[in-house]
């Protein structure tokens, strides 16, 4: 069994965002983001005489819990950019604790594409679910064929 991570345990940056789902909680008044992502497992540094990294990949779902207060801003028309797949810039959180003693975080995803892009959002925790295997690519996502073989 492996150990479970913590949130500083974990890198999202440059990591694509293939889709997101919304799911309904019991209450109705929160549920979880569900983001569809190309875990960067690893950045491997370029072979001798070559200068481009490579990425170890793995498709994964990184799931936000207990969601509410959602602003999701996502502009692709505001610069000349080729109509691909979100990524994420970086992932912040900060604990907030309301009066009655209950403890949550504020979390705010920055995206650099497109450039200015962000989520908002306050939840209770994360979890990360690899769905295969990873994979060596040259690319830091994974084409929709790569993503198909390796999900089937």
């Amino acid at each position: 069994m492996s150990p479970v991570k913590r949130f500083e345990d974990y890198c999202w940056h440059d990591n694509a965002i293939h889709g997101f789902r919304l799911v309904q909680g019991a209450d109705g008044c929160t549920g979880d983001l569900v983001l569809d992502i190309d875990h960067i497992v690893e950045w491997l540094s370029p072979p001798e005489n070559a200068t481009a990294y490579h990425f170890r990949i793995a498709p994964s779902l990184l799931t936000f819990h207990e969601v509410s207060e959602l602003v999701v801003s996502i502009d692709y028309g505001a610069h000349s950019l080729a109509f691909q797949p979100m990524a994420i810039h970086d992932i912040q959180r900060e604990e907030v604790t309301y009066p009655n003693g209950y403890t949550s975080f504020a979390w705010r995803i920055e995206l650099n594409i497109p450039i200015a892009g962000y989520m908002t959002f306050q939840a209770s925790g994360f979890t990360q679910t690899v769905n295969s295997e990873s994979v060596v690519s040259r690319m830091q996502s994974l084409s929709p064929s790569q993503r198909r073989s390796l999900l089937l």
